[in-house]
């Protein structure tokens, strides 16, 4: 009995890591993809499932050690992204990109009305017909 010991663990290793990589969404796979990922846990005895569990497979939540591990806005894993829209800096640069471009089209515009009427800018420069 002692000697399928290996054997029974490299099967049930190499099922619950082949099923893990058929049910995970392709996003959460790192490194190679999945078909490579059942590959390497078939042909690399124990050592292939125990890559993939620690290697090409991304966390959800991030590890809480101890009893009384931080919860809330501080607990977020480096990964997680901003949870409001105001807090995400990219999308604050690029609303001031947006509107920076705007300004410059409306200047842009003003600019090309005061060329094409140069007495559309100043109405005291129009003289009467007489």
């Amino acid at each position: 009995m002692l000697r399928l010991l290996p054997g029974i663990i490299d099967l049930v290793l190499t099922v619950v890591a082949i099923v893990d990589i058929s049910l995970i969404d392709s996003s959460r796979v790192r490194g190679l993809p999945k078909w490579a990922w059942v590959l390497i846990s078939l042909l690399l005895f124990i050592v292939g499932p125990l890559l993939w569990f620690f290697v090409g497979r991304e966390r959800l939540e991030p590890r809480n050690h101890g009893r009384y591990a931080a919860e809330g806005p501080s607990a977020a894993s480096p990964r997680s992204g901003p949870r409001a829209p105001d807090d995400d800096p990219d999308f604050l640069s690029r609303i001031a990109r947006e509107q920076e471009q705007a300004q410059r089209i409306r200047d842009l515009e003003r600019r090309l009305a005061e060329r094409d009427d140069p007495t559309a800018g100043n109405p005291d420069d129009t003289k009467p017909a007489g």
